[in-house]
């Protein structure tokens, strides 16, 4: 998943642990395997491969019922949550640091669309060449959700799955306590600004801190919006507590792109949240964040 991840199992003998924790992380390693863009026998990358072919490429059971989702979350974002705008990336490098030319940007726009996504419930298309779907906007958060299903199927009652610090919680501490879950720092690298007690559900938190630089006192995330092919900037983080990690995380996500809107739209959505604005300012909405 090219981050840390970490499981926290309780309430079940070492052996069984160790077994239930292998499966666990097989089957992250399964969805890793099967919905990397960056392998070419991967299901998204037989889909991009046939982009502008007019050859529709038939999925699964499973990969349909995530694409199902991301087009639930296109409408549900007014476009702004759309799996076709991974192909940003080859404009977009955080890592070297660099600011792309507005026109380079430009000219992956017409690429980008989820309604030029030919999708039928059973197979799926993509009416232009080079264009992309990319799930790296809610795999990690489905993968933490199958690795936890794993491990209560194995019988154990507590614990964390944590990928890269989207967490989906198997059940409560042994003593049935719940979890003190740490938001991170969007200014202090290593640092927790913020908690959280959870005892089920899930907790994923977006950010401007993860993948960005800052140039010319201009601070450039990762989080792009398709409509325009440029960063958003309005908040340092948001987190949500959600039912599963695939729609905690999915709705971080979307919040980051509305900027301004997010806690309508949060409220909307009936989950609990805590944002943290552009001066560092912590807002929390619910009974279970406490004070």
């Amino acid at each position: 998943m090219g981050t840390v991840c970490q499981l926290r199992l309780c309430g079940v003998e070492a052996d069984a642990a160790e077994s239930a924790a292998r499966r666990a992380i097989d089957e992250v390693r399964r969805i890793e395997a099967k919905y990397s863009r960056y392998r070419p026998d991967s299901i998204v990358s037989r889909i991009n491969a046939a982009a502008g072919s007019g050859r529709p490429v038939a999925v699964d059971v499973e990969t349909a019922g995530l694409l199902g989702f991301a087009a639930q979350l296109f409408d549900a974002s007014a476009g702004l949550f759309d799996i076709t705008s991974g192909i940003l990336r080859r404009v977009w490098d955080f890592k070297a640091a660099r600011v792309p030319a507005p026109d380079a940007v430009r000219a992956l726009l017409p690429l980008i669309g989820w309604r030029q996504v030919g999708w039928d419930g059973a197979s799926v298309s993509l009416a232009r060449a080079g264009m992309e779907l990319d799930f790296g906007g809610f795999g990690k958060e489905y993968a933490a959700d199958r690795a936890a299903t794993v491990l209560r199927e194995a019988g154990v009652p507590g614990g964390t799955v944590n990928l890269g610090g989207d967490v989906c919680l198997i059940g409560p501490a042994a003593d049935g306590s719940p979890w003190r879950l740490g938001i991170a720092h969007p200014r202090e690298p290593g640092g927790v600004i913020a908690s959280i007690e959870l005892t089920h559900g899930a907790l994923a938190t977006s950010g401007d801190y993860e993948r960005a630089f800052v140039e010319g006192g201009r601070r450039y995330c990762h989080i792009l919006n398709p409509h325009t092919g440029w960063p958003v900037s309005h908040w340092q983080s948001v987190s949500v507590a959600g039912p599963t990690c695939l729609a905690a995380g999915a709705l971080t996500t979307i919040a980051m792109l509305i900027g301004d809107g997010a806690h309508d739209f949060l409220r909307e959505q009936g989950v609990d949240f805590l944002t943290i604005d552009g001066e560092g300012a912590i807002h929390r909405e619910s009974g279970t964040v406490p004070a």
